[in-house]
């Protein structure tokens, strides 16, 4: 009886795979339909969507900064130039098994872009060697009115970071162009000259850039304002160790390394034709904070008018608390007269230079 039974067991169980696959012969079942019995309803639905607008080499430091750091894993990449889009999207996708399942689109197709919690525009004419930020401004304006009207178009409700260069007069071009308000504009400003400016501190201290608390104001450029009077370790200002700290009667030169930070980019520009894994990295801290809702201050680029004496309607960097709704609060520094004083002048170039513009 036992071995009767367990024939007959065994061919009812042959005669039932028989039906299974001829019911998916007779249905043309696909792989998917086989292996994936549906249980619930799978809806496509984010509030993290980032989109990138340039392909360039500092387009993608920031694609690939906020893919490998798990910021986003939503991301659309936006550019006019079909052959770099669809390169570049291969590229990354053949990573995917190594990131966190991104989704990623390329298109030149704005509307594709739509639902983005913040747009990145990093197009644009690349810096040439020797070639100040304010001397790309026109050109760079042109762009920017091919770019900026569909961005809002398809996300109304988006965050825009200007990264692209002069930074803080594209921004506000950006901003006059988009029609949001003013703080849903802002730019990537001296938030990597902060960075370099703390790292140069560090190295010469023999302590970690994290640990040392210093800002860059002002132009991202060669107006910027290093902060000297509130440069500090631990609470421990540099000024109140040696009063002449940042000025020309220092002894030990700590003013040159301001001008470091302003030349760097030029330095690197001439080293190897172009900046892009820090400004990268920078773009995707500031969208950290602002997806995250984690209200860090950073130095951007924000408009500027009505503060700290500035009578110019210009974006100029301060340290403001970033959030989900873009910029929250703008602190308010304990300048010396010189910083201000400085701060006003960068302000007035920057209008100089906007009183000329074609929007």
């Amino acid at each position: 009886m036992w071995k009767i039974h367990n024939i007959m067991f065994v061919r009812k169980l042959i005669f039932a795979n028989k039906k299974v696959v001829w019911r998916g012969l007779c249905t043309k079942m696909s792989v998917k339909e086989g292996l994936f019995t549906p249980v619930g309803e799978s809806i496509e639905k984010t509030s993290s969507r980032v989109t990138v607008v340039g392909t360039g080499a500092v387009g993608m430091a920031t694609v690939v900064s906020l893919l490998m750091q798990g910021i986003t894993h939503d991301v659309v990449l936006m550019d006019v130039m079909e052959d770099k889009l669809k390169g570049e999207l291969m590229d990354l996708q053949h990573g995917a098994l190594f990131l966190k399942n991104p989704k990623i689109v390329a298109s030149k197709d704005y509307k594709d872009s739509a639902g983005s919690k913040i747009c990145i525009v990093t197009a644009g004419a690349r810096q040439q060697e020797g070639e100040s930020r304010l001397a790309l401004v026109q050109r760079n304006t042109d762009i920017f009115k091919h770019i900026i009207p569909p961005l809002v178009q398809y996300s109304p409700d988006t965050i825009l970071m200007i990264v692209s260069n002069p930074c803080d007069i594209l921004t506000y071009v950006a901003w006059k162009l988009s029609g949001l308000p003013q703080h849903k504009v802002f730019g990537s400003g001296t938030n990597l000259d902060t960075s370099r400016f703390r790292f140069l501190i560090s190295e010469r201290l023999g302590c970690s850039s994290n640990s040392v608390h210093g800002w860059i104001i002002g132009e991202h450029g060669d107006t910027s304002v290093p902060v000297w009077s509130g440069v500090n370790v631990a609470g421990v200002r540099l000024k109140d160790v040696q009063p002449k700290v940042g000025t020309d009667d220092d002894p030990e030169e700590w003013k040159k390394l301001h001008s470091q930070v302003v030349n760097s980019a030029y330095e690197i520009i001439k080293l190897k034709g172009y900046t892009n894994w820090a400004i990268g990295l920078s773009a995707a801290s500031l969208t950290n904070t602002i997806l995250k809702n984690l209200h860090h201050v950073h130095a951007v680029s924000v408009m500027v008018k009505g503060l700290r004496g500035v009578t110019e309607e210009v974006y100029l960097s301060l340290p403001a608390m970033l959030g989900e709704t873009g910029v929250v609060s703008i602190v308010n520094q304990n300048l010396n007269p010189e910083e201000d004083g400085a701060l006003q002048r960068s302000a007035r170039t920057l209008a100089e230079c906007q009183a000329d513009l074609k929007l």
